[in-house]
């Protein structure tokens, strides 16, 4: 028997905290980069080895905690997987050294991949068609919000304590969602549609979705065009305030500002989706990922400044509100029996091309702006020829009518 889902604002809040896992484990603590090089002595490549480190936590943690999903339910997982990320989040803030930190940032990234891949699978549990892509743009006006948050808030934390402090901080939010969660979010994978859980079960799955050359396409090109971002995030905080001359507080607000770009293109996808073709405005949004990672390359060396950059990165970044939604939305598409499964596997793309591209950007020091560039550039490149190779002219069904249901 179906039934309409409570509120489309209940869960939009619900589990659009949850996706925020991943932007709060990266955002937040982003303004402290030179703060903990110097408290750790540690140079900037082992500092940003423990943001490779959350990503890769946040990677195998999808792995894992997707199929499981699948199997037991969605509640289950997801609850221990924030206790999990609650926990590890205390620990960073004892961290004795920047390779221990990167240890326990690896476990925290893994405990919090339960809310991103168990999100949007629930997404999946509840909504199908015009609806499932509109909600994945309604998330990511949620999600946004985290972005645009963290590092402001970040760097005003350091006017009060150290980088130990934000970690902290962390560990209280991840607490308060594991309450919401544990109070306010229904399981919504009924146990007739369960799929049994066995090794072998989920590698043919996965096999499955990887010969899948639409999925794979969709899944593949979007999570370069993440990459491309990813490598922005991870450089930003020494390029803007080393190579620059930032403040800790003025990044949090350029950080901000083009957090707003994402949330805006994405509210305006979710206007579009049901106009427009997602496979259309998935390519738009690779082509203006495209010119503003090669706009990046051009202003840095062709020494135009912040005049030049700023605007290169709003434009690489915002690009993301288009391609996320409907990457995600086309991924899913017709799955709804390993939705945990096809979700797992799009993060686990999603954060292991990010966080293999994340140490490139400190290779040449703190003091360059052209690693990432160069990163940025390539990824976005990348991203574009598979969408042209693996999913452009191939046939998909278009999404119907706006659906909803609750199992």
């Amino acid at each position: 028997m179906t039934q309409a889902p409570p509120s489309r604002a209940k869960y939009a809040l619900i589990l659009g905290g949850m996706t925020a896992f991943g932007p709060l484990c990266m955002d937040m603590y982003l303004p402290a980069f030179p703060a903990i090089a110097a408290d750790l002595q540690a140079g900037a490549s082992e500092v940003q080895l423990s943001l490779m480190a959350c990503t890769m936590g946040l990677a195998l943690g999808q792995l894992v905690m997707g199929p499981m999903s699948d199997a037991v339910g969605r509640r289950r997982p997801l609850l221990i997987g924030v206790a999990i990320y609650v926990l590890a989040s205390v620990l960073c803030a004892l961290a004795p050294s920047a390779y221990a930190l990167a240890g326990i940032r690896l476990v925290q990234g893994f405990g919090g991949a339960a809310g991103i891949v168990i999100a949007r699978a629930v997404v999946r549990d509840l909504y199908s068609g015009v609806a499932l892509a509109k909600f994945f743009s309604m998330l990511m006006l949620v999600v946004g919000v985290v972005p645009i948050m963290a590092p402001v808030v970040g760097g005003q934390l350091l006017q009060l304590t150290s980088w130990r402090g934000v970690f902290v901080v962390l560990a209280v939010v991840g607490a308060l969602l594991l309450a919401v969660a544990t109070f306010l979010l229904p399981e919504t994978l009924p146990v007739q549609q369960r799929q049994p859980g066995s090794l072998g079960r989920t590698l043919r799955t996965f096999g499955g979705l990887l010969s899948d050359r639409l999925f794979t396409g969709f899944a593949l090109s979007a999570s370069l065009a993440f990459a491309a971002m990813f490598a922005y995030i991870s450089g930003s905080s020494f390029v803007l305030q080393d190579v620059y001359g930032m403040s800790a507080q003025t990044f949090g607000i350029v950080f901000a500002v083009n957090a707003i770009g994402i949330v805006a293109v994405g509210q305006l996808n979710g206007r579009l989706v049901g106009k427009a073709d997602p496979r259309k405005m998935l390519a738009i949004g690779l082509g203006c990922n495209l010119l503003g990672a090669l706009s990046v390359i051009v202003s840095v060396l062709g020494g135009i400044g912040l005049a030049g950059l700023l605007p290169a990165l709003f434009v690489t970044v915002a690009s993301v509100g288009l391609v996320m939604p409907n990457a995600t939305a086309l991924s899913l598409s017709g799955r709804p029996e390993t939705a945990g499964s096809a979700s797992a596997l799009l993060g686990v793309l999603q954060f292991l091309v990010g966080g293999l591209a994340s140490p490139l950007v400190g290779v040449a020091g703190s003091h360059t702006a052209v690693p990432m560039a160069l990163v940025m550039a390539a990824l976005s490149t990348l991203a574009v020829l598979v969408y042209l190779v693996l999913a452009r002219g191939q046939r998909t069904e278009r999404p119907q009518a706006a659906e909803a249901t609750v199992g």
